[in-house]
């Protein structure tokens, strides 16, 4: 029986390296929050991944627990426990917030924009935020929208220094972002979203404008799609948007 020091050949640790750094990328977590995860000082974590110190039993064994995958490429090689990298915790990236200090966004919202393409009327669709298990982070899927083609989902960012809330969608290096505070008590979220528009053609320009997210049980009634002035929803749909430009939940300064 091996004992829980012994060092890994060579070839071994160099494996077991290239593995861990795949793993870090993929899942985007940064070598601090693995180090953590594994119950290692980072500075053991990054000699072992540096070569500059062999992989021991005790050592691959913690990080394997940790990453939920097998480093060992040997038959007598237990399979480690399952479980998500981060448990609870989301990515560095994203703010590194804990599934329950967030439970409060989860939920589903009318989100409610300017019309891009009549400048009287409102758009309006549906946005759904949960806990993704495999990602460990928050994500939102839209839904209702009429261009369904537009349709986005991605990644939610809750970092503590802002205060702020940012809804990143990231399709191949194209980014959209909603940045939006939310309301303690009543749940309503407002800000800014920065996109593209299609005009004709593959012509694309930037364009910004003032977004409300308004939870789902908040409105008896909710309408979808482009919404005129002539729509039960439409004088609501319109403080919302007010009210992200008055209070100011975002600001647009003139050219």
């Amino acid at each position: 029986m091996p004992t829980p020091d012994k060092q890994l050949s060579a070839e071994q640790s160099r494996q077991i390296a290239d593995t861990i750094r795949e793993e870090i990328a993929r899942r985007r977590i940064s070598r601090q929050s693995l180090a953590e995860l594994a119950k290692l000082s980072l500075s053991t974590l990054e000699k072992v991944l540096g070569g500059r110190r062999p992989f021991t039993l005790a050592t691959t064994v913690r990080l394997e627990q940790a990453l939920g995958v097998a480093l060992r490429k040997t038959a007598d090689a237990p399979p480690p426990p399952v479980a998500p990298v981060n448990g609870d915790i989301a990515p560095d990236g994203l703010g590194a917030y804990s599934r329950r200090a967030v439970a409060r966004i989860e939920g589903a919202y009318v989100t409610i924009r300017p019309s891009f393409g009549d400048k009287d009327a409102i758009f309006a669709y549906r946005t759904e935020i949960s806990w993704d298990e495999a990602a460990s982070s928050l994500v939102f899927h839209e839904r209702e929208r009429q261009d369904a083609a537009y349709t986005q989902f991605g990644e939610v960012a809750v970092p503590n220094e802002s205060g702020h809330i940012y809804l990143v969608t990231n399709r191949h290096g194209q980014y959209r972002l909603i940045t939006v505070a939310r309301l303690a008590i009543s749940g309503e979220m407002y800000g800014i979203i920065t996109t593209l528009l299609a005009g004709r053609g593959s012509l694309l320009t930037p364009i910004a404008a003032p977004i409300a997210y308004v939870p789902v049980k908040m409105i008896a009634n909710p309408a979808f799609g482009r919404i005129s002035s002539d729509n039960a929803n439409y004088a609501a749909y319109r403080a919302h948007l007010r009210r992200t430009t008055d209070e100011p939940f975002a600001m647009f300064l003139p050219g």
